[in-house]
C-alpha cells in the first residue's frame, strides 16, 4: 500500500496543531516535515524546537527531510526532537555512508534524497543500506512547484535498482504531487507520496488524502502490468 505523507510546508504555520489534527483525522500515514536552512536551499522553514513541539501532539510518524548543509552535525538533534525518519541529501553529505549509518544507530529510518539533476549513480553504493530513497520531482526549496516529467525515469531506475538488490526500501516522491501525477509516480515505483499544496489548498484535507490514495491504487494496478508511465 502506498503511504500518504502530507507536507506541513503548505499548512498554516499559525495553526500547526490544527494542521496536524486534520492530517491525522484524514487517514494519512505520515506527517512530512521540510527542514530548510537558507543555504542548501533558498528558503528557511522549521528547526528542532518546532519538531519537538509537534512530537508532543502528533501520533503519526514524523518524516523529516533535511534540506540543509552539513547534516552530520544535526541528525542527532533531529532524532532527539522526535523525527522518526531522517532523510539527508546525497548532494550535502561528504561521507554519506557514515551519515546513513549514524541515523540508523539512532533508531530512525534512514533516507537519502536526490535533486532532479543528480543521477541515480550518486547513490548506487549506499542503496543496500538505506530504508528509503526520496526522489525530488521539483527543485527543492519551495512548495507549489510544477512536477518535472523527466523525473519519472529516475523513479523507475531507483525502483529497478532496489528490486535487483531485493531491498525493502521505500521510494518517496516529493514535488508537484496531485491527483494526476500521483498515478504516474506510483506506477513508476513510488511507495510514499508527499503532497503539500494539493492537500492544504483543498477544501477538505480528508477528501484530498482519499483522492490521492485512490489515485495511488490506480498507479499500483498499472505498475503490475509492467508498463512504463508517461506523462500525457
Amino acid at each position: 500500500m502506498t503511504h500518504i505523507a502530507p507536507s506541513l510546508l503548505s499548512a498554516d504555520f499559525a495553526n500547526l496543531a490544527g494542521a496536524v489534527a486534520s492530517v491525522e483525522a484524514s487517514g494519512a500515514d505520515w506527517i512530512h516535515l521540510d527542514v530548510m536552512d537558507g543555504h542548501f536551499v533558498p528558503n528557511l522553514t522549521i528547526g528542532p524546537p518546532v519538531i519537538a513541539a509537534l512530537r508532543k501532539i502528533a501520533h503519526l510518524p514524523l518524516d523529516t527531510h533535511l534540506m540543509i548543509e552539513d547534516p552530520d552535525r544535526w541528525v542527532d538533534v533531529y532524532r532527539q526532537a522526535g523525527a522518526d525518519t531522517i532523510t539527508v541529501h546525497a548532494e550535502a553529505c561528504r561521507h554519506l555512508h557514515r551519515t546513513i549509518h549514524r541515523i540508523k544507530e539512532l533508531g530512525a529510518r534512514a533516507g537519502v534524497s536526490l535533486n532532479p539533476a543528480t543521477p541515480v549513480a550518486a547513490i548506487e553504493e549506499i542503496l543496500p543500506d538505506v530504508d528509503m530513497v526520496l526522489v525530488m520531482t521539483v527543485d527543492p526549496g519551495f512548495g507549489a512547484q510544477t512536477f518535472i516529467p523527466n523525473t519519472l525515469a529516475k523513479i523507475r531506475t531507483v525502483y529497478d535498482r532496489l528490486r535487483a538488490l531485493h531491498s525493502h526500501a521505500l521510494i518517496e516522491v516529493d514535488g508537484g504531487i496531485d491527483e494526476r501525477t500521483a498515478v504516474y509516480v506510483v506506477q513508476a515505483g513510488a511507495g510514499v507520496l508527499v503532497a503539500g499544496n494539493y492537500i492544504f489548498s483543498a477544501s477538505s484535507v480528508k477528501d484530498a488524502v482519499r483522492t490521492l490514495r485512490e489515485r495511488a491504487e490506480e498507479g499500483e494496478r498499472r505498475r503490475a502490468t509492467g508498463e512504463m508511465p508517461r506523462i500525457v
